[in-house]
């Protein structure tokens, strides 16, 4: 298993031991393959075709957006 490490997800600080964007989703308790979710790392927006092949290190910022209901 890897070392966890620090990273900022949508402005909160915490530690994770996921090895991909995919995976964090996952850690996120997210379906990666579900519609409407965008990821920004480091300030950059990720291809969904990319979130399995895009690495997490320390001091890494991610921003995870999806839909929410209401209105």
């Amino acid at each position: 298993m890897s070392q966890a490490y620090a990273i900022t997800v949508n402005g909160a600080a915490r530690r994770s031991r996921a090895g991909s964007l995919a995976e964090l989703l996952e850690e996120e308790g997210l379906d990666p393959s579900r519609r409407g979710i965008a990821i920004a790392l480091d300030g950059s927006v990720v291809a969904r075709g990319a979130w399995a092949d895009t690495g997490l290190a320390e001091g890494s910022v991610v921003e995870i957006v999806k839909p929410a209901a209401g209105g």
